[in-house]
């Protein structure tokens, strides 16, 4: 049976949030508006908030995407261990790790391109807008249009959001440093919805330093992101249907799956699409709606919280992380039960990062001190000696509002050169491109997507040694090039060999210089025996050094691998 905490150790949390209140309560000085917090009740709280991302993403971690477009059965819940707290391999709680790293080296001011290199050097597993950003970034598109819609089909999806966390631990009653840092680390992989998502999130963080009524917390939260978008929208249904529903979560749920995950105005994306019982949806809307779920309806009970986040379905760890992270920042570490906090192991590290646990809260109170000071506050001591953070009070102010149905123009944003030669990271790349100079030698894989794990292949279709390719996106076509000298003497002919997949067509498009030769569609149709091959006439070029391009284009955006059986420019 699981006992609520909230009635069990009562009068404890009762004290504590009575202490935090006496703590809290805003002063004036010199005609602006302050909040102060002892430096040692921040490290309690922050310290909380960590460990309830790894006690979410840990309870839930069994059930992600097994329940789509339908409510957990209470009985299918796995059961809670101490054990289950370290969560060292989590999208979760890594990504947002390399983003604090960032910060560490090199300050709130770091520019959004150093984000990007840093991101683009990153060596963990991701996935949807978090490796659409990650690949644009390594083939030198730049922030903030590496999470474009232009560039980025993912942009609607959950990855800020999940990510976000670190922005309200090391922010606490800052929100504009929050909306900031969406700006900054959010548009590397996530635009409007999905951008929003991680600033509500790091609003939601921020004021759970200060408050612990959820309503109000989400309410703080609501107020980081433009009012017009769905986003706040979804919000705003959430708080009106806990006050006209406010004990039946499964009841708000349905209407939560009728809008947000049914209806095509609201749900939508490569993702995302509308869906019902079994459908899956990595919206951010959908997803962010179990989130507040869980805070609302969980009243302040630990494991309600996350029990609710979870069976809701989809996203169904990630989703805990962030309700369980921000309820246990308003706790703090030093209220919450043994089960919780007694197995962490101090030595394990995130994966790919710099941090174990107690590095991790060491960081963090380094840069809360900054992001005080930077904001407009300052650090001062108690009549003990003991610091004391004095932060001013101030209205957040939103983003500007982007749909990613209808984005605006990107900026055209590249890497140099010189940062191109920073991003470390491209060692995958260049693993792909020594197993394409075995199969295809002397041509250079450009623009290649992570789709479909490109690569070779001992066999396809009655083929040996076959190199798959995937475009990055569906406006950039993966590419391969070669600089050749076409003689005048000659009759010069370029001979490709190419198949699709067979739920999935492309265009194979032929360049000289930048000017296209032609187009080909490779679908069923077009392939004999599964392949086709492609012939173009390189004669009319006859005394020049011409760079080839062999695109492999997106024709639509389902099953675009190309397959490269032969490619050879011949001359007789």
């Amino acid at each position: 049976m699981i006992r609520r905490l909230a009635v069990r150790n009562a009068p404890l949390l009762t004290l504590a949030f009575l202490a935090a209140a006496c703590c809290f309560t805003p002063s004036r000085a010199h005609g602006a508006e302050f909040r102060r917090l002892p430096l040692r009740q921040y490290a309690d709280k922050m310290q909380a908030g960590w460990i309830g991302q790894m006690a979410g993403v840990g309870w839930g971690g069994p059930t992600e995407f097994k329940w789509n477009g339908r409510i957990i059965p209470e009985d299918q819940m796995p059961k809670w261990r101490p054990e289950l707290i370290n969560q060292f391999g989590q999208d979760d709680l890594y990504v947002e790790m390399t983003f604090l790293r960032t910060l560490e080296l090199y300050g709130f001011d770091v520019s959004i391109r150093q984000a990007g290199i840093d991101f683009a050097n990153s060596g963990y597993a991701l996935w949807h807008a978090n490796r659409a950003g990650r690949d644009n970034l390594r083939a030198g598109i730049a922030p903030p249009d590496s999470g474009h819609p232009q560039f980025n089909k993912h942009a609607d999806d959950i990855d800020y959001q999940i990510e976000a966390d670190f922005s309200g631990l090391i922010a606490p009653g800052m929100p504009n440093l929050v909306i900031e840092l969406g700006e900054k680390f959010g548009r590397l992989m996530n635009y409007g919805d999905g951008l929003y998502a991680g600033q509500f999130v790091g609003g939601l963080y921020a004021e759970a330093f200060f408050e612990d009524d959820p309503v109000k917390i989400v309410e703080a939260g609501l107020r980081c992101i433009p009012k017009d978008s769905q986003y706040a929208e979804m919000v705003r249904d959430m708080l009106r249907w806990y006050r006209e529903i406010p004990d039946d979560w499964q009841k708000t749920w349905e209407l939560v799956e009728e809008k947000y995950h049914k209806d095509s105005r609201y749900t939508h994306g490569l993702c995302s699409g509308p869906g019902g019982a079994g459908t899956f949806s990595i919206d951010a809307k959908l997803n962010g709606a179990y989130i507040i779920m869980g805070l609302l309806y969980g009243k302040r009970d630990l494991d309600q919280t996350i029990l609710i986040s979870t069976r809701c379905g989809q996203d169904s760890d990630c989703n805990p992380s962030n309700s369980a992270g921000v309820l246990f920042t308003t706790l703090g570490r030093s209220s919450l039960p043994d089960r919780f906090t007694a197995a962490i192991n101090p030595d394990g590290k995130f994966s790919h990062t710099e941090y174990t646990f107690p590095r991790l809260i060491e960081v963090s109170e380094k840069l809360v001190r900054d992001a005080v000071v930077r904001s407009g506050g300052r650090i001062e001591r108690d009549t003990d000696g003991n610091e004391v953070l004095v932060i001013p009070v101030l209205d957040p102010k939103p983003t500007k509002l982007e749909h990613s149905r209808e984005p605006g123009p990107s900026s055209n944003s590249r890497f140099t050169d010189e940062e191109m030669e920073q991003i470390t990271g491209l060692s995958a790349s260049k693993q792909m491109q020594a197993e394409l100079d075995k199969v295809l030698p002397g041509w250079t894989l450009g623009h290649c997507g992570s789709d479909m794990e490109p690569g070779p292949r001992a066999e396809y279709r009655g083929r040996k040694g076959v190199f798959l390719t995937h475009p990055l996106s569906r406006e950039i076509g993966c590419v391969l090039s070669k600089t050749v000298a076409v003689p005048t003497d000659k009759k010069t002919l370029l001979r490709v060999v190419v198949a699709n997949d067979e739920r999935g067509d492309w265009a194979l498009v032929v360049k000289a210089d930048g000017k296209t030769l032609v187009t080909k569609p490779i679908n069923q149709e077009t392939t004999e025996g599964g392949w086709a091959t492609v012939e173009v006439d390189l004669s009319g070029l006859a005394g020049h050094e011409v760079k080839l391009e062999l695109v492999n284009q997106a024709d639509g955006w389902s099953w675009e691998a190309g397959y490269w059986a032969e490619v050879a420019v011949e001359s007789r």
